[in-house]
C-alpha cells in the first residue's frame, strides 16, 4: 500500500492537477474569507465551512477523476492487479494520497482562525469540531468519487458521475420535497448537507461523524470488490 501511495502522490503533483486543486480550493476559501468576514469585521468564523462543504462538491470530482479512468485509459491497472497486493491495499493507497492533497490544502485554512483570533474572539471548540466533521466528509466524497472513477475510462464521464452523486447525497431532500413523507425522509437521512448542518450550529453529533465514515468505509469496500473482480476476470 505504501508503494501504491507514494506513486499515487506523486501523480497527482507531477500531473498538476493536486497543485490545481490545492490553488482552486484555497482561491475560493480566501474570496469567501474576504467577502464574508473580513469586508464585514465579522469574527464569526464558522459559516465558511458550509462554503467549503459546498466547494468540495465540484472540487473533489476533478482531484479523483482519474485514480481509476487514466489506469484504464492507459491500460497501466494490468500492472497494479498483478502486483502482490490485495485490492483493498490497492484502493486505501489510492485513498490516502487523494486524502493528502485534501489536508494539504484544508490545513492552509488554519490561518484563518488565527488571523480572526488577532481582531475578536473565536470559538476553538466549535472550529475543531467543524475541521474534523468536514474532514470526515472530505472521507466520504473521496471514497464515493474513486468508486465513480472505477466504473469508466473516461475522466470526463468520471467526474460528472461523481458530481451527480455528491450532489444527490447532499441535495436530495430539496429535489424531493416533503410531499412524499417516506421518501422525503430517507432522503433527509443520507443527506450530507442536512447532517453537517449539526456542526455549523454547534452541535457535535456523534452519529453524524459515524455516518460520514460509513458511507467511506462503504464506497470503498465495494471499490475493492470491483477491482477484485477484475482481477480474476
Amino acid at each position: 500500500m505504501k508503494a501504491v501511495f507514494k506513486r499515487e502522490l506523486r501523480s497527482y503533483f507531477t500531473s498538476g492537477i493536486g497543485l490545481a486543486y490545492c490553488s482552486l480550493f484555497i482561491f475560493l476559501a480566501n474570496l469567501s474569507y474576504q467577502t464574508t468576514y473580513v469586508e464585514q469585521f465579522s469574527s464569526n468564523f464558522v459559516g465558511i465551512f458550509g462554503v467549503i462543504l459546498g466547494n468540495m462538491s465540484f472540487l473533489i470530482p476533478i482531484l479523483t477523476m482519474r485514480i481509476w479512468s487514466e489506469e484504464k485509459k492507459q491500460k497501466t491497472d494490468q500492472l497494479l492487479l498483478t502486483a502482490p497486493v490485495t485490492p483493498m491495499q490497492l484502493v486505501m493507497g489510492k485513498f490516502m494520497a487523494a486524502m493528502t492533497v485534501y489536508f494539504i490544502s484544508i490545513i492552509l485554512t488554519f490561518a484563518y482562525p488565527i488571523i480572526t483570533y488577532t481582531y475578536g474572539v473565536v470559538e476553538w471548540r466549535l472550529i475543531i469540531g467543524n475541521y474534523i466533521a468536514i474532514t470526515c466528509v472530505a472521507a466520504a466524497y473521496i471514497a464515493i468519487c474513486q468508486f465513480m472513477s472505477c466504473l469508466t475510462e473516461s475522466q470526463i464521464i468520471s467526474a460528472i458521475l461523481s458530481l451527480a452523486t455528491l450532489l444527490c447525497f447532499s441535495m436530495f431532500h430539496d429535489i424531493v420535497g416533503a410531499d412524499i413523507e417516506l421518501l422525503y425522509k430517507v432522503a433527509s437521512f443520507i443527506s450530507i448537507e442536512l447532517r453537517y448542518m449539526n456542526f455549523l450550529n454547534g452541535i457535535f453529533a456523534l452519529s453524524d461523524i459515524v455516518y460520514f465514515i460509513s458511507l467511506a468505509a462503504f464506497f470503498l469496500f465495494i471499490n475493492s470488490r470491483m477491482i477484485d473482480k477484475r482481477r480474476w476476470s
